[in-house]
């Protein structure tokens, strides 16, 4: 169990030190962090609180779900909805290819390895529990950490569309878990607005 525990620390290490790559940094409480570095952490503390008893591969796909992220740039698509999808897909199989390499390279297995590639590529969303607590888990994050530069970044519309995506996302659980969240009083006001004209 202790070999186990090793690997895991190990792969942890080399996903975050992958990640420490990104050049695009947050400054928080007056230190900098790789933007993706940041949001890993934030989602394994983040799945921690709802699921502290996660499978392994969960734990894994939830560190490197945005893994080296910044390689394929938005803009590098079409800035249309096909664009965008095309992007996202791209960036699924490629988070998937990078986790998957450097999964194997510290030694685990096949078998764990193509379950956090599943997991990354969001297969079987709606039926695999699992697949489904990681979207809980990201859009958690969402709102808690980016929700409202984001709504501040874009008109009320499109901020009510988003929230009302990332809602049809969300299992009931995640439902109550965002309710709870300490929001600003702005972004709690878009999120009751975007949710009452949903219904």
């Amino acid at each position: 169990m202790k070999a186990d525990t090793q690997r895991f620390e190990t792969a942890i290490h080399r996903f975050d030190e992958t990640n420490s790559d990104d050049p695009t940094m947050e400054v928080i409480d007056g230190r900098s962090y790789p933007k993706e570095v940041l949001y890993a952490q934030r989602m394994s503390a983040c799945l921690d609180q709802v699921a502290p008893t996660a499978s392994e591969p969960l734990r894994l796909a939830v560190r490197c779900q945005h893994i080296r992220r910044w390689a394929i740039p938005r803009q590098d698509f079409p800035m249309t909805r096909a664009g965008y999808h095309q992007w996202r897909n791209t960036l699924k199989k490629y988070h998937a290819e990078v986790a998957g390499r450097l999964l194997q390279e510290v030694g685990y297995e096949p078998e764990t390895i193509l379950r956090v590639q599943a997991l990354l590529q969001k297969q079987q969303l709606q039926h695999d529990p699992e697949v489904q607590l990681l979207e809980d888990v990201i859009c958690l994050v969402f709102l808690e950490y980016y929700f409202q530069d984001f709504a501040a970044q874009h008109p009320e519309e499109k901020v009510i569309d988003i929230v009302q995506k990332t809602w049809r996302k969300m299992t009931p659980q995640g439902h109550e878990l965002a309710l709870q969240l300490p929001l600003a009083p702005t972004a709690q006001a878009l999120v009751a607005k975007a949710l009452a004209s949903a219904e």
